[in-house]
């Protein structure tokens, strides 16, 4: 009876390091860590943004334009970024990417803190966004597979890659409802501009 529940015990053990070993490359460990993170204040900031539009202006169309004003260059810029990604250091194009999404949010938070935000700051900022988005996501894309030491676990961190951005879309949210009910939308900007350092 001992053995068998020793037995299960490291079976358990042995599958979840299965199920994490991507996690063993400490530059993916930090990348998952920091993305994370990263990722939840993103989606504190698009529930924010939204909710702020539509409390600014009671318009469906404007909320409808600001998101439309935030995909659409990450669209356009998309397979143009490609290219130079690949033919610049991927590194310092995220890095550059996450500095100028963190100003961005920075800008944001202190327009709506001081309570100097209009629609068309949060259009242009949005169209800002998009566009080092476009640039951010092939920089991303391609430098994990630079991040993992053992090629073998290369797939493993595209599903805990996939696992991550889908908690965060699950979590930030959340985050984001309670936060504006009891701080208001330029503290969520404040925090997502905070959660890239």
């Amino acid at each position: 009876m001992n053995q068998s529940v020793n037995q299960i015990n490291s079976n358990n053990k042995s599958g979840l390091q299965f199920i994490l070993r991507a996690l063993h490359s400490r530059n993916y460990r930090l990348y998952f860590g920091g993305q994370g993170i990263s990722l939840i204040g993103t989606w504190i900031q698009r529930i924010a943004q939204s909710w702020l539009v539509y409390r600014l202006t009671d318009s469906v169309f404007l909320l409808g334009l600001v998101g439309f004003s935030t995909q659409t260059p990450t669209f356009l810029a998309g397979p143009f970024a490609g290219v130079i990604v690949d033919q610049r250091n991927r590194y310092h194009i995220l890095i550059a990417t996450q500095v100028l999404a963190a100003i961005q949010a920075m800008i944001l938070a202190v327009l709506v803190l001081t309570d100097n935000v209009q629609v068309w700051h949060i259009v242009v900022l949005g169209v800002f966004l998009g566009l080092v988005n476009g640039f951010d996501m092939p920089s991303r894309q391609s430098l994990l597979v630079e991040m993992i030491e053992n090629r073998e676990d290369l797939s493993n961190a595209i599903a805990l890659n996939s696992t991550m951005v889908n908690g965060a879309r699950l979590i930030g949210p959340t985050i984001a409802g309670i936060m504006i009910a009891a701080v208001g939308e330029g503290i969520c900007f404040l925090v997502n501009a905070l959660s890239f350092l």
